[in-house]
């Protein structure tokens, strides 16, 4: 949930964007760039053999290959995406920390010298003609200060905290849903409904409504790489419930605040120096928490279990530890999935506001830049042997969750339920196991994020849970 979200998913510091699907006859990417400025460094040689496709199905399955190239042959690269867009991909671990905290790369779409963003070729479909735009994914200083200053008050580490508890009764309840038959699909029965839910209790949404939130987020999901009209319509009706709900809410709103008082009645509360936000701010805001709160959860959730089951020796180790009530290993683990195969392949949409070099590269004014997390987290300038997972591994400043004025707001509530899912997994399907060659498994289109489609698992049947077992050690 960083500033850096994707339609089908982020807030302030979640991946959003462009949910065009790869597609795999679009152009073949071709370099554009303009020389490199000598002073900041020289531009990599000329690059050996073809440059690899982007964006291709082949290239969802497993794009990090192609990245090796690109941090190594052409580390800031102008190319065509999907879309028709043409954008500049940052590549290089240094490269993508110092673009994230660059505040001459702005998430305002106004600074693109093209008019793709009003076509919904950028940024989340259709925001605009819902009147979302004002959140923390297209704002800048100094109104990204004050609206980031006035939610924190509202989305609180020991907010988060106290919700711990709840995510462990969710978590166990859908684990419930399919235990006993000794089969699932991971993503649809477990990782997608599990932050849906959490979100919508944190949020304060009734939950006799939550079934529509999560119809709505399944279209965005099943349909935010293809055609965007569905994913449009469905984020109309999530913004006029949420006005709905913020007008009752305000009206119904003690003048005390309650300590287990909701996110939204903490959003309309949420004052600095007298100054309060806007309705229209504040479900702008309940949106980006809502879609940028559950698909980076949901694809921590999958890719991470999804590579535990394709490292037996790492998986064994978390179990063990797990058993043994011992939580540092689920914490270092936790980040390097996040780092290793992590939720969101690229930060949201920048657009320089002035001419500027990046990595060498000069990029012009207007020009919008795209920061590839999963490339820079596999940079071998930054991070030892950085293909191989390892839990242990203790240096991992990874950019998962972006960095700089846009870090994700909402990290620790996807933590909290990226460790309670994998830890309960674990723990209640000891021999859980791939039920499909994992070169079968599909990967969902989309620009920003990254996440399988299904994960079928088979295990060995479990019994119904007994009430003593309902809160769990971890």
């Amino acid at each position: 949930m960083s500033d850096s979200s994707t339609p089908a998913s982020t807030p302030s510091s979640c991946p959003h964007a462009d949910a065009t699907a790869p597609d795999a006859t679009a152009p073949r990417p071709a370099p554009a760039g303009t020389p490199a400025d000598p002073a900041s460094g020289p531009a990599p040689g000329p690059a050996p053999g073809p440059q690899p496709d982007l964006f291709s199905w082949q290239f969802a399955a497993d794009p990090y290959p192609a990245y090796a190239w690109l941090r190594e042959h052409a580390p800031v690269h102008r190319t065509r995406l999907p879309s028709g867009v043409e954008a500049w991909l940052v590549t290089r671990y240094e490269d993508a920390r110092v673009a994230l905290a660059d505040q001459r790369l702005s998430k305002n779409a106004a600074h693109h010298d093209e008019p793709a963003h009003a076509k919904g070729k950028t940024g989340i479909p259709g925001e605009r003609k819902a009147e979302l735009m004002t959140h923390l994914l297209n704002i800048d200083p100094p109104d990204h200060t004050r609206l980031r200053r006035l939610v924190s008050k509202a989305f609180t580490p020991r907010r988060v905290a106290r919700f711990a508890p709840r995510v462990q009764e969710l978590t166990d309840e859908l684990i419930d849903g399919f235990a006993q038959r000794g089969d699932a699909d991971l993503i649809h029965e477990f990782a997608f409904p599990l932050p849906i839910y959490a979100i919508c209790d944190l949020l304060g949404v009734p939950r006799e409504d939550q079934d529509d939130f999560r119809d709505w987020a399944g279209m965005m999901i099943r349909h935010g790489g293809g055609p965007r009209g569905g994913v449009a319509r469905s984020v109309k009706k999530m913004r006029t419930y949420l006005a709905e709900l913020i007008h009752r809410k305000r009206a119904e709103l003690p003048e005390v605040p309650d300590p287990d008082e909701d996110l939204l009645s903490g959003l309309i509360r949420a004052s600095d120096h007298g100054e309060h936000l806007t309705e229209n701010e504040a479900a702008a805001m309940a949106f980006i928490l809502l879609f940028a709160g559950f698909e980076t959860t949901v694809n921590l959730i999958g890719n991470g279990t999804l590579n535990l089951l394709r490292h037996p020796g790492e998986r064994e180790l978390l179990a063990a530890a797990i058993e043994a009530d011992d939580t540092t290993l689920l914490d270092t683990g936790i980040e390097e999935l996040l780092r290793h195969d992590g939720p969101v392949e690229m930060a949201t949409w920048r657009f320089a506001t002035e001419p500027l070099t990046v990595g060498g590269q000069q990029i012009a004014a207007g020009d919008p830049v795209l920061v590839v997390l999963a490339a820079a987290d596999r940079d071998p300038e930054r991070f030892r042997d950085p293909d191989t997972l390892d839990l242990t591994r203790s240096d991992n400043q990874h950019l998962g969750y972006g960095h700089g004025i846009h870090y994700c707001l909402g990290a620790p509530l996807a933590r909290l339920e990226g460790r309670t899912a994998v830890a309960t997994l674990l723990r209640r399907l000891p021999d859980l196991r791939l039920a499909v060659n994992p070169d079968d498994l599909r990967w969902r289109g989309g620009l920003i994020m990254r996440g399988l489609r299904t994960l079928p698992v088979e295990f060995t049947p479990a019994p119904p849970r007994k009430r003593s077992d309902a809160s769990s050690r971890m």
